[in-house]
């Protein structure tokens, strides 16, 4: 990526609230424009590359979700729609016509802890876990992101695994039985954002 600023930068506790708010606005815009012009495909702004620390690949492209700071009203929502049929093309046109409309109009609503789902015998996932931190690498639109983050995985009962599941089994039929989900917790005292410059 071109003009990327250095790794060792160290923001301020105001830059780097800006940097975050900035960031889940963005995130906001992308998905929105994903649910009403892409189907709600996966964009590259929501699959980022996945370093480790030191620089290595760990993963070319994981799909990450934003969750909203208190999930319980829309993982009730994503639930009762899920259970209310079994036609799943009825399923995901029903969470394109949600994630579509108002959704995302408020990024201050959302938690800057981004989630992701893995099979049960992920190497990735264990990988992600083994080191306890990454660095995911955003990319889209000509905006870029480097968030150094924290892994976790969440429990079932966790409000960040309920609303990560009940999305996705809207959109994939075949959800495998044990999943496992990630919780991303981002540094952004150390994170950077830029414009891309085109070659």
């Amino acid at each position: 990526m071109s003009n990327e600023p250095p790794h060792n930068l160290v923001l301020t506790a105001q830059a780097a609230a800006a940097l975050r708010d900035d960031f889940l606005g963005w995130q906001c815009r992308i998905r929105q424009l994903s649910m009403r012009q892409g189907g709600g495909r996966p964009t590259p702004g929501m699959r980022p590359r996945v370093l480790t620390a030191e620089g290595a690949d760990l993963s070319p492209g994981i799909v990450l979700l934003i969750v909203e700071r208190d999930p319980a009203d829309s993982t009730a929502l994503f639930r009762h729609q899920y259970l209310k049929t079994n036609d799943p093309v009825e399923r995901y046109d029903k969470i394109l016509e949600i994630l579509a409309g108002s959704y995302f109009q408020q990024p201050a609503g959302f938690t800057d802890v981004m989630t992701a789902s893995f099979g049960p015998e992920s190497t990735v996932a264990q990988r992600l876990l083994n080191h306890g931190r990454c660095v995911l690498a955003f990319e889209q639109y000509a905006q870029a992101y480097r968030l150094p983050c924290r892994t976790a995985e969440l429990a079932r009962d966790d409000d960040l695994y309920q609303a990560t599941y009940w999305h996705n089994c809207m959109f994939n039929p075949n959800m495998p039985s044990g999943v496992r989900i990630l919780a991303f917790t981002p540094d952004w005292v150390h994170a950077a954002g830029w414009q891309v410059e085109s070659d």
